[in-house]
Parts: C-alpha cells; sequence; structure tokens
C-alpha cells in the first residue's frame, strides 16, 4: 500500500513538474528580456542605481525572479532566471537600450545616433522652460495643506514600500507650485514613463498634421495591407486605437504586445503580420501595436531616418523644455512609441502643460488646437474612455474619477505613471511611481483640487 501512494506521490509531482514547465517555460525568455532591457535602459540611459532598479522597476512578480549582470564597460545587461533563458540588452548611444535577438550585437553598437544639441542652459532660464523658480507664487492656495498632502504620498525613508510613488509635480496657472521625491532623486531624474510615450506620439503626429505631411481620414498606406481589408484603416483609426486588427495585450503572459516588446527586432513589422478582426473604426482595444503603427507612419512621411530620429527632440521636446526626457528604438530604429520613454517629473508636467495650453508653450505654438482637441476627443467605439493617445476616463472601475472634474485628460503609464491637465482648474498633476494598488488617484486629485482658490 505504501509503496502504490508513493508511486502515486511520484507521478503526481511529475505531472505538476511537466506542467509548470511547459506553463513556465515559453515565457521565461519574456521575462529575462524585459528584465534585461529595464536594467539596460535604467542604468545606462536614466543612470538609477541598479539596487533601487531592482527594488523599484523591476520589483514586481515574476519580473522579480531575474537575476542581472551588468558589464559596464561594454554597456550591456545579461538577464536569466536560475541561469536559464538568458537574455542580453545592450545600449546604443542616442537610441537607448536593446534586446539582442537576430541582429548581431556588433551591428546593434554600431547603430548609435548623436543627439541634437538644445541651444539654451535651463539653469539660466525661467520656469516653464527653464529650471529657475519664480518666488513669486500663486495667491490663495493653501501650501501647508498641499505639502502635507504630497507627503503622504511619498514613502519614507527606510520603509517598506507601500505607495511606490518615484516623484510628484503640481502646475497651477502655469507655475510649479509643488513637487516632491522619494529618497535620492530629484527634478532631474529620469523615470521610465511606458505607455505615456503613446502620447508623446501623438503630439508628434500633430506637428506633421500641422505641417501639411499628415490627415487623420488617410489611409495608413502600408503596402503589406494592400490586398486585403487592412488597406482601409485609417491614420485616425489608429491614433484612436480602433484599427480593429487583432489584438491581445497582456503584460503578464505570452501576448501581442509582449511577443512584439520583447521578441522582435522589427516591432513594426510584427504588428504589420497581425490580421483584421473588426471594420476599421467600429471596435475600439487597447493596443501598444497600434502606437507603433503610428511610429511606423511618421517615419514614413519623415522619409529620412536621421530627420526622423531628431525630429522628436527638435520639434518636440526641446521647444518644450524637456531636456531630461528620452525616447528609445527598437533595433530596426523604429521609435517605440507604445512605451520606451524615460522622462523627468518635471518635464511631464511641461507636457502636461502644452495641451493646457492647447498647444501653446511658454508663448510659442507647438500644436495647433484643432489636434489637441482631437487628441482629447471620445473614439467613437470607445465609449468615452480613450481619445487620440490620452484617456479621458480610467479603464477599471475602482479607479474611476468621481471626484474630479469631467475636463479631466490623462496620459497613462502601466505602473502608475500618470499626467493629468484639468483645464476647469488650471491643473497639471504628474506622478511617477512604480505600482498603483495602494494609491488612490481619485482621491489625490481631488484632495490637491480642495487646496486650491475656488473658482
Amino acid at each position: 500500500m505504501k509503496k502504490r501512494i508513493g508511486k502515486i506521490t511520484s507521478l503526481l509531482v511529475i505531472l505538476v513538474l511537466v506542467a509548470a514547465t511547459w506553463f513556465v517555460w515559453p515565457r521565461l525568455p519574456i521575462l529575462t528580456a524585459f528584465a534585461a532591457k529595464g536594467m539596460c535602459s535604467s542604468i545606462f540611459l536614466a543612470d538609477k542605481n541598479p539596487d533601487r532598479i531592482k527594488a523599484e522597476d523591476l520589483s514586481f512578480f515574476p519580473i522579480s525572479l531575474a537575476k542581472s549582470v551588468i558589464d559596464y564597460e561594454e554597456k550591456s545587461v545579461e538577464s536569466s532566471v536560475f541561469g536559464l533563458a538568458k537574455r542580453k540588452a545592450v545600449y546604443r548611444e542616442g537610441l537607448g537600450a536593446v534586446i539582442v535577438l537576430e541582429t548581431p550585437e556588433e551591428e546593434l553598437r554600431k547603430s548609435g545616433f548623436s543627439l541634437p544639441q538644445p541651444d539654451f542652459s535651463q539653469d539660466t532660464i525661467q520656469w516653464p522652460k527653464g529650471d529657475l523658480l519664480s518666488g513669486k507664487m500663486p495667491e490663495g492656495i493653501n501650501y501647508n495643506r498641499l505639502s502635507e498632502l504630497i507627503d503622504t504620498c511619498i514613502d519614507a525613508p527606510d520603509t517598506e514600500p507601500y505607495k511606490k510613488t518615484l516623484g510628484i509635480a503640481v502646475v497651477y496657472e502655469n507655475q510649479l507650485i509643488a513637487e516632491k521625491y522619494l529618497n535620492g532623486y530629484d527634478h532631474n531624474t529620469m523615470f521610465h514613463g511606458w505607455s505615456m510615450t503613446k502620447s508623446i506620439t501623438g503630439a508628434l503626429a500633430g506637428i506633421l498634421f500641422d505641417e501639411g505631411k499628415l490627415k487623420p481620414e488617410e489611409t495608413a498606406g502600408f503596402q503589406e495591407w494592400q490586398n486585403d481589408d487592412r488597406k482601409n484603416i485609417s491614420v485616425k483609426n489608429i491614433i484612436q486605437m480602433s484599427s480593429g486588427l487583432n489584438w491581445y495585450e497582456n503584460y503578464f503572459t505570452i501576448s501581442d504586445a509582449t511577443v512584439m516588446l520583447m521578441q522582435n527586432d522589427d516591432m513594426l513589422s510584427s504588428v504589420l503580420d497581425n490580421k483584421l478582426e473588426f471594420a476599421p473604426g467600429t471596435n475600439w482595444k487597447y493596443s501598444s501595436g497600434d502606437s507603433n503603427l503610428l511610429s511606423g507612419i511618421l517615419r514614413k512621411r519623415i522619409k529620412n531616418d536621421d530627420d526622423y530620429h531628431k525630429f522628436i527632440y527638435t520639434k518636440l521636446l526641446y521647444p518644450l523644455g524637456m531636456l531630461n526626457t528620452k525616447v528609445e528604438t527598437d533595433a530596426s530604429g523604429l521609435f517605440v512609441a507604445s512605451s520606451y520613454s524615460y522622462g523627468s517629473t518635471r518635464d511631464w508636467a511641461r507636457f502636461g502643460m502644452l495641451f493646457l495650453n492647447n498647444g501653446i508653450f511658454a508663448g510659442d505654438t507647438i500644436i495647433s488646437k484643432e489636434w489637441v482637441d482631437f487628441m482629447k476627443t471620445p473614439a467613437a467605439s470607445s465609449d468615452g474612455f480613450y481619445g487620440g493617445t490620452f484617456w479621458l476616463k480610467e479603464s477599471k472601475p475602482n479607479r474611476a474619477l468621481i471626484d474630479v472634474p469631467e475636463d479631466v485628460f490623462f496620459a497613462d503609464g502601466f505602473l502608475g505613471q500618470r499626467i493629468y491637465i484639468i483645464p476647469s482648474k488650471k491643473l497639471v498633476v504628474v506622478r511617477m511611481g512604480y505600482g498603483l494598488s495602494n494609491f488612490d488617484m481619485n482621491n489625490f486629485l481631488h484632495e490637491i483640487i480642495k487646496t486650491l482658490p475656488e473658482s
């Protein structure tokens, strides 16, 4: 009897191991690629400490299982789980980190890019384009209460992470009225924006629109789609995530999104292969694939890769004073519009100010009001949740902004990064973080608004 029980137990153990291997093994390369890429970008682009990266950016399960080996001389990171499924990422000057897949590492390293240099120093000019803050602050604000509120959003030094906030900035009437950072960080520290990159790409599309090089109603124009109904997908469909392409977005398993980001040298080609599931414009589906399609469209319209890589800096970031923001490309040179930007909290606030002021920043028109209005107009099939790369409502019911003015719109990042723009309150609020489970955005915004003068 004991022998029989022992055999059954052994068989069950084997079955469990086989099942676990069958489930886990295909996912390990995605997990380790995520860790290698995240560690490489955060060290060599954002200049963060590896221990802090592990404790913050890569702290969630199962990514936390990965172990990383850093080579500072060659600017690379190799990650694995129990020595298995090794993946390597290398850093390229000007283009950011990239996972080594099919393209030879030597070729990747040759693809660096010299970033254009800004023609001003932020240390010598006033906010918002510079970092010199005015001594005269807006009147009527309860600054003591505002400071107390923000203090509650930052975990105290040497305590267990709870709120998981990295930085906060509050702008009212175009003045930076409050900011605070997790211990050791400051207004120059670059944080991963994740899907807030989508909104940056929406702004870039607006610049091309204003230059007459892009029209929302025109078709995307990809040659790969010309022999089927995908040829009818418009630029507007793509910007509003209503392309109708078959797409599954989930960052914790094998999905179209993780395969695109972690297993493809050419992310545009990865999305172009997807088939049509719905008629264009009739169904809204959150899709990082659509964002990278938009990046591919911008690249095609700009035509020259050198100009394409400079474009984001010379036409958008530098005019906004976003000198501590970088956007990364894949191995093919495509800006990863869905996910890969790093920027300082102040820079994200500057980006929000552009839209608070209908496309004008520090007196200069960067984007037309017509395009700003388009970016915050609900997509017909989104039930009012999404516009043109901006969110209009929180996606989950338990995070609904029930105590916030209805004109709010925002950029939304994977781990609780947010840029909230509330025109009726003349307000921009930025929260950078690495988790959202213990952070109530609705209450946070409501309490900030309560500190402002009644309008």
